[in-house]
């Protein structure tokens, strides 16, 4: 995950359908500028993964990664045993499809 406040400005970020140096592509609907994922290392600046503007308006500035956590779902509740998910509408998946447990 990703800010998308850049300049006092939140941008509204969606997938181009373009591809750069093997990656996906965003656009932002407010200023019609190209993002990347990179590693730092590779765009020179701090540490972790950020959005690199390549494109328009914001080219050459970042937008950092927010704190988030990839896992697995029976990981993760065991540690948050409180979590709750949405119950899927009437055309989603049933409730016998689900993995999760312990959440209605």
């Amino acid at each position: 995950m990703y800010s998308r406040q850049i300049d006092d400005q939140v941008l509204t970020l969606s997938a181009s359908g373009w591809t750069y140096e093997h990656s996906f592509v965003l656009y932002d609907y407010e200023t019609e500028s190209m993002w990347r994922p990179v590693n730092v290392g590779e765009a020179g600046i701090g540490c972790g993964c950020v959005m690199w503007g390549i494109g328009g308006q914001h080219a050459g500035q970042i937008l950092p990664a927010l704190p988030s956590e990839n896992t697995l779902w029976y990981l993760w509740f065991a540690q948050h045993p409180d979590t709750k998910l949405m119950k899927p509408d009437s055309n989603g998946p049933s409730k016998s499809d689900s993995t999760a447990t312990g959440c209605d």
